[in-house]
């Protein structure tokens, strides 16, 4: 006898939806820093307890919400950034499709604290499954956002039970957070736990990206960096960022690759790049990498998985091998002076 198909119902569907785009804090975190980043900041302090799963907080400077958005800052695919589908081929945010909040809201306590520039105060509301339980309320605040995150996961207990360690946890909020500072040197970024007076990651807006390098993974790494750029008018791409040397190794690569912007894994490029330094480092060891490629919009698809994670895009097999063919060239002319990009 064939089952009976029934329509969900719209909180299952967004709770699942939301299962999908927060997989665990630093999924939830990640969404919150584009954000922020979004906004304009430049200080974003983040705030964990229980490796994001009691407390995720996120505080930034930025232009803030508007009074007259809270009511739908939380709901699914409301956005500043997007009007039409065709937006997506010359998207230039971090977010695009106003999910971030909305799937938050259906699997943890969400309460944003927010003051514009031109508001005579903040407003602070609280959320659940996308809307407001309460109208905002009038409240003392700086300019920017504080969005601030509880009990992760509370009505989906097999993912939070799935979930690591507090402390795997926080390793991989950390991880994040230092990424993103590393990319973003005109930005401060803070990373603390509740209730302890120490940090474990701060950059100030004045560092440059090798000071951000240099305070995330130290000294020696940071002293054995080339600086590495090239752009491509017929492949309409453009790459900078920093590369270890040849005198450097670790036993497990370093890989930061932003690609417009955006925190993503590339199999094909990691790849790549150790098949080059493969004949350059002793067996089983690897490099440093911080690469930042900006391709034409309209030439990557941002759209292709619900975390944002992978992108695909357009004569990637042509640009990688040409990345390949100038890492080789830096690193054969490595004793050459390099500081031609003009990167901070």
């Amino acid at each position: 006898m064939p089952g009976v198909i029934r329509k969900l119902e719209e909180v299952v569907v967004n709770r699942i939806a939301a299962g999908e785009v927060i997989q665990r804090p630093a999924n939830a975190l990640k969404e919150m820093l584009e954000n922020s980043l979004d906004a304009g900041s430049t200080q974003v302090t983040v705030t964990v307890k229980g490796g994001g799963l009691k407390i995720l907080q996120i505080q930034d400077n930025g232009t803030g919400i508007r009074k007259e958005d809270m009511a739908i800052v939380a709901e699914r695919f409301t956005t500043s950034k997007l009007k039409e589908f065709s937006d997506l081929t010359t998207i230039s945010t971090y977010g695009f499709r106003g999910e971030a909040l909305a799937s938050i809201s259906h699997v943890a306590h969400l309460s944003i604290l927010t003051k514009t520039r031109h508001s005579p105060c903040g407003y602070k509301c609280e959320y659940k499954d996308g809307v407001p339980v309460s109208p905002p309320t009038p409240l003392a605040a700086n300019q920017g956002t504080t969005i601030t995150v509880e009990d992760l996961f509370y009505n989906i207990p097999t993912r939070r039970a799935a979930l690591r360690s507090s402390a795997e946890e926080h390793n991989k909020i950390a991880d994040v957070v230092t990424k993103y500072a590393i990319h973003n040197s005109g930005v401060g970024f803070a990373l603390k736990k509740v209730g302890e007076a120490g940090v474990d990651v701060k950059t100030t807006a004045m560092n440059t990206v090798v000071d951000n390098i240099r305070t995330v993974y130290g000294p020696t790494v940071a002293k054995e960096l080339l600086e590495f750029c090239m752009e491509e008018d017929k492949l309409k791409f453009k790459l900078t960022g920093f590369i270890s040397n040849v005198n450097y190794n670790v036993k497990k690569m370093v890989f930061l690759l932003f690609i417009n912007n955006r925190l993503v894994d590339s199999t094909a490029i990691k790849r790549a790049i150790e098949h080059v330094y493969a004949s350059y480092l002793p067996k089983g060891s690897f490099p440093f990498i911080y690469l930042s490629l900006n391709i034409a919009p309209q030439n990557v698809d941002v759209n292709v998985h619900p975390t944002k994670h992978e992108v695909f895009f357009l004569h990637q097999d042509s640009i990688i091998e040409r990345i390949q063919q100038g890492m080789e060239e830096k690193l054969l002319n490595s004793n050459v002076s390099s500081h031609l990009c003009g990167l901070r």
